[in-house]
């Protein structure tokens, strides 16, 4: 009875694994079935999620192929990649929602920006210094563009400064209120 439990546990376990492969690989939608339904969806909210998702893709064969040396191709598709961002950006700011009121999309966007920032300076780091620009410049333009995401988020202050840029300064001028005499 011991030893039967202890062949139908691995079998059960391989089984288990195997549909829960199963399972993720079926979650995972590809760059033709996103763009198909890119193009048949009347919603742009939900058109420039899938655009936000194909960017995922994207950038996903960005790091496959910075990793595997092959550094046109990388630069490529990190072109596919910038362009499905600006897409979805442009999506949500043509469809006339305002995001400080009706933020889903814009949320999804740029939760999507700051953790692409993230992966795209941590791909800069494992590359060759003379292969980084077309990173950097990536990185740089999806930061502009999540700060612009934000200020339509949150529109009522100052603009947000962006990381490395010189804080806003203070506009006085000589005899006014708040300038130390």
């Amino acid at each position: 009875m011991a030893r039967e439990r202890c062949t139908v546990l691995p079998v059960c376990l391989a089984l288990l694994g195997i549909l829960l492969a199963g399972l993720c690989a079926m979650g995972r939608e590809t760059a033709e079935q996103l763009l198909q339904r890119i193009q048949s969806e009347p919603n742009p909210v939900k058109k420039a999620k899938d655009e936000i998702k194909l960017a995922s893709l994207k950038l996903t064969q960005v790091q496959n192929a910075y990793s595997q040396g092959n550094i046109e191709a990388g630069e490529k598709l990190l072109g596919a990649f910038t362009d499905a961002m600006k897409t979805s950006w442009k999506l949500l700011q043509d469809s006339g929602r305002k995001a400080s009121k009706q933020p889903e999309g814009f949320r999804e966007l740029e939760i999507a920006l700051r953790e692409d920032v993230r992966i795209l300076q941590d791909l800069e780091r494992t590359v060759s210094y003379l292969d980084r620009p077309p990173l950097e410049n990536a990185a740089q333009e999806m930061e502009k563009m999540r700060g612009e995401v934000l200020h339509a988020q949150f529109p009522g202050g100052p603009p947000r400064t962006l990381k490395g840029s010189p804080p806003p300064q203070a506009n006085t001028s000589p005899g006014s209120p708040t300038e130390v005499r």
